[in-house]
């Protein structure tokens, strides 16, 4: 079985999924306490590096996302699959479980 080279360009999410960049946790609280690894929460907010084609319609059409790559989007907790690519933490999720768009 051939080798599969996996990185950010060569992800392409299928249907309504995309693929999000995790922002880098907190290091610190608004106190100024330092954290340590252990005790950091799982950021919810990203940037999207890659998207599918949208929900595919009875007829066979697609319906656009709502969301593009760039977009900065805050998304659910516990949502979606978390990939690591070259040191940098990803999450593959649905458009469904991203809540909001972050300007």
């Amino acid at each position: 079985m051939a080798a599969i080279s996996i990185n950010v360009a060569t992800v392409k999410p299928l249907g309504e999924r995309v693929f999000v960049k995790v922002s880098p946790a907190e290091e610190k609280t608004a106190g100024g306490i330092l954290l340590p690894d252990n005790a950091k929460e799982k950021p919810q907010v990203g940037e999207i590096v890659a998207t599918g084609p949208g929900k595919r319609n009875d007829d066979g059409t697609y319906s656009p996302l709502e969301v593009k790559v760039g977009d900065k989007v805050l998304y659910s907790k516990y949502a979606g699959t978390d990939i690591k690519l070259g040191g940098d933490e990803y999450v593959l999720l649905s458009e469904k479980d991203i809540l909001a768009a972050v300007a």
